[in-house]
């Protein structure tokens, strides 16, 4: 069965700012960052348990897109098989990102 995804507006501008800084960085660069993201997505539509890493405490996951330092962060309501993307970060970004992310889920 197929998780209903929802992504919240805070992606929507990480992405973007993600993006535009590898296209700055090297023409089309932006496009196939932005396909592996989306690739991502697809997958958490099909299963969104499987290949994640999660913070011991919380129902908080994450994966990584192919050959970009990013990950997709996310929660999983397994009640109503919904997945709710929280965040595009960067892998080594603060943690303190995350959690004002978080906070309110």
């Amino acid at each position: 069965m197929n998780w209903k995804v929802v992504v919240l507006p805070e992606f929507y501008s990480d992405l973007e700012e993600a993006g535009d800084w590898y296209e700055h960085k090297q023409e089309g660069l932006g496009a196939r960052f932005a396909g592996k993201v989306l690739d991502v997505w697809a997958d958490l539509a099909v299963n969104p348990l499987l290949n994640s890493k999660k913070l011991p405490r919380r129902n908080i996951r994450w994966r990584y897109p192919d050959k970009f330092p990013y990950k997709v962060v996310y929660c999983v309501e397994e009640e109503t098989k919904t997945v709710v993307v929280i965040a595009l970060l960067h892998a080594a970004r603060h943690a303190e990102v995350l959690r004002k992310r978080i906070r309110g889920i």
